[in-house]
């Protein structure tokens, strides 16, 4: 006999877990003692919904389901946006949250909610354990359908009352299992199809962000030579540096990339993910498209492809690849003049010297700062827009961007993540002031775990992205400025190393000075975005068009 506890924790060792993020409560303090009796590292966060951004990102950097904790009620509630994050955006994790005792209880109804019922909108699968019995096997279910595609979030909740219960259940070990691949008929079809195309187009979604498909994929490009255009989640899928990158898609409209997905006479569709707006609007009598995915399209006014290659997405683009191996007879001259197009306007501004920094700049020196398998860990805000567009990814998941919850206070966390998982690699974490100071508290929780860290905090004292909105909108500027700490002293505060860019020169040797020596280092750098209306909204529709 065992206690349940100490079962929930054998079954999160039998899955291979190594960390669990989070703040427990009361009713957690049975699972807390069997984590302190285990190899399972529990990283203590300042907040709920910290703890949730570390465990999706560590879903996101591993493949492997990141694990969060709480307590009910409150701790659970805070847990809410992390799970969100995770849902859209395709990170396996799991969020357990405690709970008063279900069979017995004499505290009525004190911080009790319908946990349960409030995370089956944004999971993949919640459950309260009623029972210790049943717990290596709705652990075991947790984690197969947390990793499973398209992978997210799943929930369970363990009581108090149960958590210290006996029982003689064991984990229950985790299948083989090998995802189904795509019925050759439809291989055939997406073939002849390309063959008898004059100028077909990649786009790279979130979906193709996996070890495997990373790699076919760059052997398509370079045997075939088909360009290829990203999204801002498949960012790094194939290193951007590659001659046949057209750009990413960045803006919703009216940029180069839209241009050359114009000039195709057919579209492969690679990954795509309805929570990330595609680079194109399929019509009527248009270009014809070929999904290529784990999943059948979701078919819209705007998306209805013509030939669908449902399943393993690296198995499925090898088998093209083959089948194409020798084919040439394709007309890629329009779509490299929109590339040598986009390469000369965004290397523009890269060294603009104007203070305070402008956005152009900012990026071409982090990413000259950065070795190729650096981390930018980007929080939600209009930088992300230059990142997408300007900042090359050389490989996958070295750009951390969120395009589909596309919350505010996830950038730091995310970069404490990967700290822990690349322990040996630069991280590097942009926010805004308004992001950052969502979750600024988890420099304490940074500078306890002793993590090397550069924090870049963009300072325009307000919330930028909405007041360029704001803006396109014709409203009066209303409602959107606010006031900051000293950073640096703010920094100094809780132990970390503080710095203030004083010039567009000086930032670079600073970041490259942070990245050097050890421990955390905030950087407060203010940024001008006077420019961002004219570039992203009329400069590159008009420049694009004359192409």
């Amino acid at each position: 006999m065992a206690k349940a506890a100490d079962v929930v924790v054998q079954c999160l060792e039998n899955e291979g877990v190594k960390f669990v993020f989070g703040i427990p409560g009361e009713e957690n303090l049975d699972l807390l003692e069997s984590l302190r009796k285990s190899n399972i590292r529990l990283v203590l966060t300042r907040h709920e919904q910290s703890a949730g951004f570390m465990a999706a990102t560590y879903g996101r950097l591993t493949g492997r389901t990141g694990v969060s904790l709480s307590t009910l009620g409150p701790g659970a509630t805070n847990l809410v946006t992390a799970g969100a994050y995770a849902y859209l955006g395709g990170m396996p994790m799991l969020m357990i949250t405690g709970q008063k005792p279900i069979k017995k209880s004499k505290q009525g109804r004190f911080q009790i909610l319908d946990v349960v019922g409030m995370m089956q909108p944004l999971t993949k699968y919640t459950h309260q354990l009623a029972s210790a019995d049943n717990i290596p096997s709705r652990v075991r279910e947790a984690f197969r359908l947390a990793e499973e595609e398209k992978p997210g979030a799943v929930h369970l909740e363990l009581p108090e009352d149960i958590a210290a219960e006996q029982t003689e259940s064991t984990p229950v070990p985790p299948s083989l299992s090998r995802r189904p691949v795509a019925e050759q008929k439809s291989i055939t079809a997406a073939v002849e199809k390309l063959k008898t195309a004059h100028s077909p187009i990649l786009v790279i979604g979130a979906g193709a962000n996996r070890k495997m498909t990373c790699n076919v994929l760059k052997q398509l490009i370079d045997n075939t030579g088909i360009p290829f255009v990203t999204t801002q989640m498949g960012k790094g899928v194939v290193d951007e540096r590659h001659p046949r990158f057209l750009g990413n898609a960045a803006l919703s409209a009216g940029d180069f990339v839209h241009r050359a997905v114009e000039a195709a006479d057919l579209i492969v569709n690679i990954g795509h993910d309805v929570i990330e707006k595609p680079p194109f609007f399929m019509v009527r009598g248009g270009t014809e498209v070929i999904h290529i995915n784990f999943r059948s399209a979701e078919v819209d006014p705007v998306y209805f492809p013509q030939i669908e290659v449902v399943g393993d997405i690296a198995n499925a683009v090898w088998q093209i690849g083959e089948a194409l191996e020798g084919h040439s007879d394709w007309d890629f001259s329009r779509l490299m003049a929109i590339r040598e197009a986009n390469e000369a306007q965004i290397i523009e501004g890269e060294d603009d010297n104007r203070f305070p920094i402008y956005p152009q700049r900012f990026v071409a020196d982090v990413r000259r700062a950065l070795p190729s398998e650096g981390i930018v860990a980007l929080d939600n805000g209009i930088y992300k827009i230059w990142f997408a567009r300007n900042y090359k990814a050389h490989k996958p998941n070295t750009v951390l961007l969120d395009n589909a919850l596309a919350t505010m206070g996830a950038g730091l966390p995310s970069a404490m993540a990967s700290h822990l998982v690349y322990p040996d690699r630069p991280v590097v974490a942009v926010c805004g002031d308004g992001g950052f100071m969502m979750n600024s508290q988890e420099l304490e929780t940074a500078v306890r775990l002793k993590m090397n860290l550069t924090v870049i905090i963009l300072r325009d004292d307000a919330y930028g992205m909405i007041r360029w909105k704001q803006s396109n909108m014709g409203f009066a500027d209303f409602g959107l400025d606010y006031g900051n700490p000293d950073f640096v002293m703010y920094a100094q505060s809780y132990g970390a190393k503080g710095h203030r860019v004083e010039s567009a020169e000086g930032f670079l040797p600073l970041l490259q000075r942070c990245l050097s020596e050890p421990g955390v280092h905030v950087i407060d750098c203010q940024v001008d975005y006077s420019e961002n209306d004219f570039i992203l909204n009329s400069e590159l529709k008009r420049r694009s068009a004359l192409v």
